[in-house]
């Protein structure tokens, strides 16, 4: 018998009354909306109608996306009280598609922060061990895909804030070409870095939702055949400052591209200036410029590490904030370079599994590490770029924790990178990691 969306979406939410108490990746349940609006699309199926290619599916919204009547409140109890007045577009455009909004999910408070622990609502949790964070700042998001707590959710990617958390969570991240999504709707955090995008557990179901983000076509039924695909392997600062077991699952998924097929040969950036300085002098003062008024009016509405650092923004000279957008079109030319021997680069996406919630800094070659730009190092240089970009699961470390494969595209052809994507899949990522079933 075949399914009707009643009963989808009912699952997804009885999964979530069953996990949610345990991972917090949900502020929001929308039970009611949904299985009314459930029922019409089955009434619509029944009659021989369908809305798109998400007619039926339900997806989760990280809770910095704005949705009529709900609060909005990007997990901070600055904006506790706030309730949004229209639809973000992408809601339209996801409600037009025919998906069914099943919740508004956590996240690090404002965006700004990669473990998703720094949140008025609490810590979330990552579904593959609840003592380690599910990475950030769209931790609820990956978090509930992993969990089968839906078959999709929206987030954000700033620095790497939707292919961080699909590292650590073991799913399926996009962030698309900067300005493919429109972001309208969508409390921002830095104007000029920030994109949206689906996560889910599979290539597939990832393209399906961004066709309907983006108006593309949807998925083919068959991917490119492996030997038709290549690939540059970044090198260098790439490769440096790595988990042993992350490299390991890493060179695993090449030699597994390798043997079937795809043409995989070095890459490398050539003087470019710093990531890390160029993205802090970018993110932060535009970071700061958004919350500006109410770190004035109500700082202690704010985590206190989240404040302070929204304060480093202020103290960063205008001059600086210049040569940081002027750097960025050197390190644009310079990926833009690499891509043109190649149809996609690859890289590990988060240099580390999962850390435990609460650290601070991570142990590397016996060495303590800054956690925060530990887990942006490998990501934010996309976000200052605008390349399209994407995780992959690529397997489990000893301890059961998921590692992250990135494949990134040339600008304005998200497509061709999914479709990159699609033929790797199969030899990159687990078929185990396919089904939430064994995450309880």
């Amino acid at each position: 018998m075949n399914e009707t969306v009643q009963t989808r979406v009912r699952a997804a939410l009885d999964r979530i009354a069953e996990l949610n108490p345990s991972i917090n990746a949900f502020i929001a349940v929308l039970d009611a909306d949904a299985m009314a609006l459930a029922k019409t699309l089955d009434e619509e199926l029944n009659s021989g109608r369908t809305r798109g290619v998400l007619h039926g599916q339900p997806i989760s919204v990280k809770d910095l996306i704005d949705i009529k009547g709900s609060a909005t409140t990007a997990a901070s109890r600055v904006r506790a009280r706030h309730v949004a007045r229209e639809d973000a577009e992408v809601i339209t455009r996801l409600r037009t598609a025919g998906a069914v909004i099943i919740g508004k999910t956590n996240m690090h408070e404002f965006a700004l922060g990669t473990t998703s622990d720094e949140s008025a609502y609490g810590a979330v949790r990552n579904p593959h061990d609840r003592n380690h964070s599910p990475g950030g700042s769209s931790g609820g998001s990956a978090a509930a895909v992993a969990a089968g707590m839906g078959w999709a959710s929206i987030g954000t990617d700033t620095g790497g804030s939707i292919r961080i958390p699909a590292a650590a969570c073991g799913v399926v991240g996009l962030k698309p070409t900067f300005g493919e999504v429109p972001m309208t709707g969508i409390v921002p955090l830095s104007v000029s870095l920030d994109h949206v995008g689906p996560l889910a557990r599979t290539v597939a179901d990832v393209w399906a939702v961004f066709s309907a983000l983006a108006g593309v076509a949807p998925p083919p039924d068959a991917p490119l055949p492996a030997g038709r695909l290549r690939l540059g392997a970044l090198g260098g600062f790439f490769l440096e400052k790595l988990d042993t077991d992350v490299r390991h699952r890493f060179v695993e998924a090449i030699d597994r591209l390798k043997t079937a097929g795809v043409g995989v040969t070095e890459a490398r950036l050539r003087r470019v200036p710093d990531i890390a300085a160029t993205y802090v002098n970018v993110a932060l003062p535009e970071a700061y410029a958004q919350h500006a008024r109410a770190l004035a009016e109500v700082p202690d509405e704010f985590t206190e590490s989240v404040r302070t650092r929204l304060l480093m923004g202020r103290d960063i000279s205008r001059d600086d904030y210049v040569e940081a957008q002027a750097q960025r079109s050197r390190l644009r030319a310079a990926v833009d370079a690499a891509l043109s021997q190649c149809d996609a680069l690859v890289l590990p996406t988060l240099p580390i599994p999962a850390p435990e919630i609460g650290a601070s800094t991570v142990a590397i070659d016996s060495a303590q590490e800054p956690l925060r730009p530990l887990t942006l190092r490998l990501t934010q240089l996309f976000n200052l770029t605008g390349h399209p970009a994407i995780s992959l699961p690529c397997g489990n470390t000893g301890a059961g924790l998921p590692c992250g494969l990135q494949l990134v595209g040339k600008r304005q052809y998200t497509v061709e990178l999914l479709k990159a994507a699609l033929s790797c899949e199969m030899f990159v990522t687990p078929s185990h990691a396919l089904s939430p079933s064994a995450l309880q």
